[in-house]
């Protein structure tokens, strides 16, 4: 049997040892609580790609989750107003914050490109179009458009239209009106249309480069369109989320929107 003195050691060692289990459980908490931050963006169909992979580097960097709900620009505030969850709202064109400012849910924000609106044909341009926005009133070209309602393109589209006197024209013409970027291309690609207006840098996309083939409007009818990365005002991560804004917006961030044919936020053509 253990003595007295014997039990009385075995007793201290074991408490030792919890004390130590406890400690470690501790110092490990803050790490634990660290690791399950999440970020959460709301990204315009365009800017996915480049969002993507800067967010992905900035999950290794600070060891947290960020997560992309894409969409048309106008359906993914809507979706953020309803839930009033998320942390940062990236538009496809800057009249989302001007439409939406004084509801009080857009906060700080920072430019972190541009982008412009283009004649879209197939590649090597087959149908002879020139860059000339009448092209698309021609007879022999099916036309695809965006739907205003829904995202930025239609939203820009509509603009840009509107400004030249020819919206309501160019609608009765489009044989296709599709919801983003996105499915502008698909049904380009798919041979649904001979011509479509979208958003200059997702033709170089490396899906659609081999496909598709960007015509440049002058820039007095294709204005530039600055892409604003917005935080949300009941962001649960404000800090966090102004760092990754910070990060979008640096000389790294603005390498990686070049390389998905974004223009840079100091300069456009």
């Amino acid at each position: 049997m253990l003595s007295l003195t014997s039990k009385a050691i075995a007793m201290s060692t074991t408490l030792r040892h919890l004390r130590h289990l406890v400690f470690c459980l501790v110092a490990l908490m803050p790490a634990a609580h660290a690791q399950e931050k999440e970020l959460m963006i709301y990204c315009g169909i365009t800017m996915v790609r480049p969002i993507t992979e800067l967010a992905r580097q900035f999950e290794q960097a600070e060891k947290i989750k960020v997560t992309i709900t894409q969409g048309g620009s106008e359906d993914l505030y809507q979706s953020a107003k309803k839930s009033r969850l998320g942390d940062i709202y990236f538009p496809g064109e800057p009249s989302y914050r001007d439409l939406h400012q004084a509801e009080g849910l857009l906060g700080n924000y920072k430019l972190v490109g541009y982008n412009q609106m283009a004649l879209f044909v197939a590649k090597g341009n087959p149908k002879g179009v020139k860059p000339q926005l009448d092209e698309i009133f021609r007879k022999d070209l099916n036309l695809i458009l965006g739907n205003a309602n829904s995202g930025s393109v239609g939203q820009e589209t509509k603009q840009m239209l509107d400004k030249a006197g020819i919206y309501p024209r160019a609608v009765a013409k489009a044989a296709l009106m599709m919801p983003d970027s996105r499915a502008i291309n698909l049904a380009l690609k798919r041979g649904e249309g001979d011509l479509a207006l979208n958003w200059r840098a997702t033709a170089f996309f490396a899906d659609n480069a081999p496909h598709i083939e960007a015509i440049d409007l002058p820039t007095n009818v294709a204005k530039p369109q600055a892409l604003l990365l917005i935080q949300l005002s009941f962001s649960k991560n404000p800090a966090l989320a102004g760092k990754f804004i910070d990060f979008v917006a640096s000389p790294e961030g603005q390498a990686v929107f070049r390389k998905y044919g974004f223009l840079d936020n100091r300069q456009h053509r």
